[in-house]
């Protein structure tokens, strides 16, 4: 039941996880779970590609997330869409970043980097970012796992996919691969309490499978770490309701307090006033009963 989005990291169980990172440890420590913001310097990102590339736009965007209640900001250089994205080389990256960056760490919430390259992300954090969101689960780049290592870093460790197939069990791909990723974080040194692990919704998978990692999300509470659910104008939700990126609030929102009442403690989201209020309202009805 809603009742559930008001239960404390202890509470929850297995899906909160042991948590040792300071900023990881401040972030669920809240009575709901934490909003962070996307904010996306691309020309091509699926929902809102093109309209923060320029670095007044971003700087603007990321202050208005954080007046409306962003506990993060999640800044991503490289559109990592499924259809029609282009890659982009770490120089690339590095040059969309470098005029914002600094600018948004200093607005005071933590900043992860959405990046699946060790280059980009060394930069990042050296610049003040404090979590590495890495859409590959550090199997992409072999010094990912090092770099985190090394700077006692937070980490996102997101399901992917090359692309989806339809005949497979995607809990059991899910799980295969989380068990991957943490064998190569444990061998670089990665602590366990600096891990959240991500079910990547929407990333090499149809929409039916995204909808089933979303129902049964608290299976991956046996890894007894935390997670991070981004359902947010994801394209499952047209294949319920036919629909544009930006008409999708509605459906983010049901994704997102199902997540939440399944064990999730961060949610990523590109409306983030909206978010906000929805975690926070549930939260308190639940702490009615």
């Amino acid at each position: 039941m809603i009742a559930n989005l008001s239960r404390s990291p202890k509470a929850a169980g297995k899906s909160a996880g042991s948590v040792g990172h300071p900023v990881l440890a401040a972030l669920l420590s809240k009575p709901y779970p934490a909003v962070m913001g996307v904010l996306n310097v691309t020309p091509d990102s699926f929902s809102d590609g093109g309209r923060f590339a320029a670095p007044e736009q971003a700087l603007a965007q990321a202050r208005r997330m954080v007046a409306e209640g962003a506990d993060i900001i999640d800044i991503g250089a490289e559109s990592t869409r499924p259809y029609g994205s282009e890659p982009v080389s770490a120089v690339e990256e590095l040059k969309r970043l470098q005029p914002i960056l600094a600018e948004v760490v200093a607005l005071g919430v933590p900043v992860s980097i959405d990046s699946m390259k060790s280059q980009v992300v060394a930069w990042a954090f050296e610049q003040g970012a404090a979590i590495a969101n890495d859409v590959w689960g550090l199997q992409r780049d072999g010094g990912m796992a090092t770099l985190v290592a090394a700077r006692n870093a937070a980490v996102v460790i997101m399901h992917n996919r090359d692309r989806a197939d339809p005949a497979i069990d995607i809990m059991k791909d899910i799980s295969d691969f989380f068990a991957r990723s943490l064998d190569i974080a444990d061998k670089a040194g990665v602590s366990r309490g600096n891990i959240v692990l991500d079910p990547g919704i929407g990333f090499g998978k149809t929409p039916e499978q995204s909808m089933t990692a979303l129902a049964r999300l608290d299976e991956l509470g046996a890894f007894g770490l935390p997670l991070l659910v981004g359902a947010s104008r994801k394209r499952f939700i047209s294949a319920v309701t036919p629909s544009e990126p930006h008409q999708r609030l509605g459906g983010s929102i049901a994704a997102h307090l199902m997540a939440a009442e399944a064990g999730a403690r961060i949610i990523r989201a590109h409306d983030v006033a909206e978010t906000v209020q929805a975690l926070r309202v549930a939260a308190a009805i639940g702490q009615q009963r």
